[in-house]
């Protein structure tokens, strides 16, 4: 049985909306996935799925570590989903074939 959809309208930066686009067409996803991914975590973890926080222009160094540990956090929530997902056995080739499989679908 199909889920029943809705539709979300959202207001954002075009260039943002460009970039965003680009990056998520090369990860073989659309913007609609992406934002079903983000709310899906976010509901199952309670929070959003990330750390929000400020961080002080001037310095690269300190922006640098937080976008490796913003990876790192990144990297170990997918391992835990795939361990949930059944999925954390999964080769490269699997993992790239179902890769292909969804850009060809798109």
């Amino acid at each position: 049985m199909a889920r029943e959809t809705t539709n979300i309208n959202i207001r954002m930066d075009r260039d943002l909306k460009e970039n965003a686009e680009r990056l998520l067409s090369e990860f073989g996803m659309n913007m609609t996935t992406a934002f079903t991914i983000f709310l899906r975590q976010m509901v199952r973890q309670g929070k959003i799925p990330f750390e929000i926080s400020l961080v002080s222009s001037n310095s690269s160094n300190s922006s640098n570590m937080q976008a490796r540990k913003l990876f790192k956090k990144s990297f170990e929530d997918a391992q835990v989903q795939s361990v949930l997902n059944g999925t954390d056995n999964m080769n490269l080739d699997e993992i790239n074939a179902i890769i292909n499989e969804v850009r060809r679908s798109q």
